[in-house]
């Protein structure tokens, strides 16, 4: 007997395990998403349950979280870069006064991830 057999009328590949075939089922890669696609995830579950289970019947979820994700995280990085340019946060600063630059990194970072949630996550 053959080890592997492919079954074309219905697609699937089948291991043999013993006396038996039993199909070789792969389990789909988990998105990569960070904080923002996570946040956006939780709000579609807790806010916009239509939406949600749109996404999740498609099969849909997981591509449109990334790409939200991805949108953000983007979105965060160019802010956080413009704003720093905009109020002279330098690398200089940061040599001369380290706790300076902190507080003052801390609160734009503050800044960006707020405009981010209000313009991209929460909407």
């Amino acid at each position: 007997m053959k080890r592997f057999i492919h079954d074309d009328k219905n697609g699937l590949d089948y291991e043999l395990v013993g006396d038996y075939y039993l199909p070789c089922l792969k389990v789909p890669e988990a998105p990569q998403i960070g904080r923002f696609g996570r946040m956006h995830y939780d709000y579609l579950r807790k806010s916009k349950r239509a939406v949600f289970d749109g996404l999740m019947l498609s099969g849909e979820m997981n591509e449109y979280i990334e790409g939200i994700d991805r949108q953000a995280e983007e979105m965060f990085s160019q802010l956080v870069k413009q704003l720093a340019e905009n109020e002279n946060v330098t690398e200089r600063l940061k040599a001369d006064n380290q706790m300076e630059w902190v507080r003052r990194m801390n609160s734009i970072c503050n800044r960006a991830e707020e405009i981010v949630k209000s313009e991209v996550v929460f909407v």
